[in-house]
């Protein structure tokens, strides 16, 4: 014969109230129990299985909608242990974003803090904080510009906020945000004065990484080939002579922005581990030897609007 039990007497096997087990069988998560010649339902050893995974589960704080999917065999156990984990993992990963961003503001006060904390803001949604920032070069690179190109910029530009993050990395993460927004770092980027900007692209990047070397090896930007190379492809992009009177003109434009894109690629090395000398330092590292070379000179130079890519 086999054996059941009354609601009853399933309610105390399980250690719940009959309340409950009908809640559950209302929403699905113990199906219904046939009855008996005498009109009583009956519930099989099945029934107090079902129920013990559900209350293990439920201890675990596993929701109820979730675990419904298991109870109707829907979904794996693996399945449902998987998905919790890694939902798990991403709360655990916003809470310290948020302890890092709380610890940035509490390391500094007045002015500094209410700055912090107009910055901060703007990191709302993490996972769609990183597309905008995807967006925002989108829109800051030529358009046309080979894929190749692109993917090699972006790629290092926008980088992956850190899982466990400094308060330093926070504040970072942000800030690029509002760097890549500036008017002045927005142009200089989609060099609007530029025809071929595919080629003048392609150059920059070939001079950087001639200057990768120089930059690992913390040497002061100087006179070298890489520098003659990048002056070169500016040059070549705006249709002009490769001239020291050129290079002053340079010299002159980027004094305006180099300390944006300094900043935003100092804040990239903030975020990531990748070892030696990413794009944009070797770029910064370029442009800085440029204005240290021939800025005095074109300080001296009439009004005339400063040939560089992107003025």
């Amino acid at each position: 014969m086999d054996v059941t039990w009354s609601i009853g007497e399933l309610a105390t096997r399980a250690g719940l109230s009959v309340k409950t087990i009908r809640y559950y069988t209302d929403i699905g998560l113990l199906p219904t129990a046939p009855r008996s010649q005498g009109g009583h339902r009956r519930y099989p050893p099945q029934a107090l299985e079902q129920l013990q995974l559900v209350r293990q589960l439920r201890a675990l704080d596993v929701p109820i909608v979730d675990i419904t999917g298991v109870a109707n065999e829907g979904q794996g156990l693996g399945d449902l242990v998987a998905g919790q984990l890694a939902g798990t993992r991403a709360q655990l990963t916003e809470l310290r974003w948020r302890e890092a961003s709380l610890q940035a503001l509490e390391e500094c006060s007045g002015p500094e803090r209410l700055r912090r904390l107009h910055v901060l803001a703007k990191i709302r949604r993490r996972p769609q904080a990183t597309a905008d920032l995807a967006r925002a070069w989108e829109r800051v690179l030529p358009p046309g510009l080979p894929t190749r190109l692109a993917d090699a910029i972006t790629a290092q530009a926008v980088p992956e906020p850190p899982r466990d993050p400094t308060p330093d990395a926070v504040l970072a993460y942000a800030e690029l945000h509002c760097l890549v927004a500036e008017p002045a770092f927005l142009d200089y980027w989609a060099a609007p004065h530029v025809r071929d900007k595919a080629s003048m692209y392609a150059a920059l990047l070939d001079a950087s990484a001639g200057a990768a070397p120089a930059v690992a090896a913390g040497r002061a930007p100087h006179r070298c080939e890489a520098l003659d190379a990048f002056c070169r492809a500016c040059a070549r992009a705006l249709e002009a002579k490769d001239t020291p009177d050129f290079r002053a003109l340079m010299a002159t434009g980027m004094q305006t922005t180099v300390s944006l894109f300094r900043g935003y690629w100092q804040r990239v090395d903030t975020l990531t581990t990748v070892p030696g000398p990413n794009l944009g330092r070797t770029h910064c590292w370029l442009v800085e030897g440029v204005i240290a070379e021939y800025g005095p000179a074109g300080a001296g130079v009439g009004s005339r609007r400063p040939p560089v890519p992107g003025r």
